[in-house]
């Protein structure tokens, strides 16, 4: 009896051993694969990719998650600057963007020609901030063609730009020494970029659209929630001690960017609170939902505030975005749907006509 129990055990530990050897070799195989795979990866990027569905035409929005490692754009350290004299008026562009008002305000020091508001309300981190509306790409794309002018700008028409609509001022000449010193910030900053590329980083990323229209009374409620503690119940903003620089802006009302500004259009101010606001958060770690930036920016862009006439605006009205608040359009979409949506319908027009122009093309270039 004995004697069959050992070899009843003998069997078994040889059944574990074996078992044993094959649970190892199948992990070793594992993790060579993921080995190998990373080492094949670990220099491609995560894209945001567009696909136009042949049947729909729909535009799709897919996200190829092909690296985990982005190389993020980052300011360079002015202290690199040997020339001192170049090096003080970067220092002073750097201070006129983080405190325009204090400068150029109701209560300006040096003039007073804008609303009181800062460059870098807008241009978070004194135009610094990935996804921030940073300034990382400004001098390596400048001068450049804009659509909303018909005409080829420089740096000095993108600076006025700003001027005139987001702070409702009046442009700065181009010689004086307040131009100069933001020219030269914007430059350096922008210095480590090559010329004709877009910084990693810069701008707005990108946020899906809605399948519903934009809604300002949710967006109320979002805005009573996350936003109201800092910019007031009226939008009004909360001014510093002195009353010459707003510590939290006005989001509306007389002291607010007017309607001529990039942020007056839903996408630019939906993607600009999704991945900046509340205050603190970033790219990387949100706080909204998409619906909630939608709606708290539909909300905001519902209130009063300044206007500018802009009948200038966009020759080719062809090339509006399809956010764009202000008729005449090239499509049989309203002045409300194109402010707040729903979009994919106009942007399926759109793609549809692009596509039936390029087929005619093709045709033609056959005869």
């Amino acid at each position: 009896m004995s004697s069959e129990n050992d070899r009843q055990h003998q069997d078994l530990t040889r059944t574990f051993s074996r078992l044993w050897k094959y649970i190892v070799l199948f992990v070793l195989v594992v993790a060579s694969t993921i080995v190998f795979y990373l080492k094949n990866e670990e220099s491609s990027t995560i894209s945001l990719n567009y696909k136009v569905e042949k049947d729909s035409l729909k535009l799709t929005t897919t996200y190829l998650f092909e690296n985990t490692n982005i190389s993020y754009w980052k300011a360079p350290d002015s202290d690199t600057i040997s020339n001192e004299t170049k090096k003080q008026l970067v220092a002073y562009g750097k201070e006129l963007i983080a405190h325009t008002a204090k400068y150029l305000g109701p209560k300006g020091s040096v003039m007073q020609l804008s609303n009181g508001m800062n460059c870098q309300n807008c241009h978070l981190d004194a135009g610094t901030k990935i996804y921030g509306n940073n300034y990382g790409s400004v001098a390596s794309l400048y001068p450049k063609f804009r659509a909303r002018s018909g005409k080829v700008e420089d740096i000095y028409k993108r600076v006025n730009d700003c001027i005139e609509r987001s702070l409702n001022g009046k442009p700065l000449v181009n010689s004086s020494k307040e131009m100069q010193a933001i020219k030269a910030y914007i430059e350096f900053i922008g210095s480590n970029v090559p010329k004709g590329k877009k910084a990693e980083g810069s701008g707005f990323r990108e946020l899906a659209y809605l399948e519903r229209a934009a809604d300002p009374l949710r967006g109320a409620e979002v805005y009573k929630g996350k936003c109201q503690s800092c910019h007031q119940a009226n939008g009004e903003g909360v001014l510093n001690t002195e009353g010459n620089e707003y510590t939290y802006p006005p989001l509306w009302g007389v002291n607010s960017y007017n309607d001529g500004a990039g942020l007056y259009r839903l996408s630019n101010f939906a993607r600009y609170v999704k991945y900046n606001m509340p205050l603190g958060v970033n790219h990387d770690n949100t706080q909204l939902s998409n619906e909630e930036a939608w709606d708290v920016a539909a909300f905001i862009n519902s209130q009063e505030r300044p206007h500018k006439i802009v009948d200038k605006d966009w020759p080719d009205i062809s090339k509006k975005p399809i956010d764009h608040p202000f008729g005449p359009y090239a499509d049989n979409f309203s002045e409300i749907q194109h402010k707040y949506g729903p979009f994919q319908p106009i942007l399926d027009q759109q793609l549809e006509k692009s596509a039936m122009l390029k087929s005619d093309k093709e045709q033609s270039a056959k005869k």
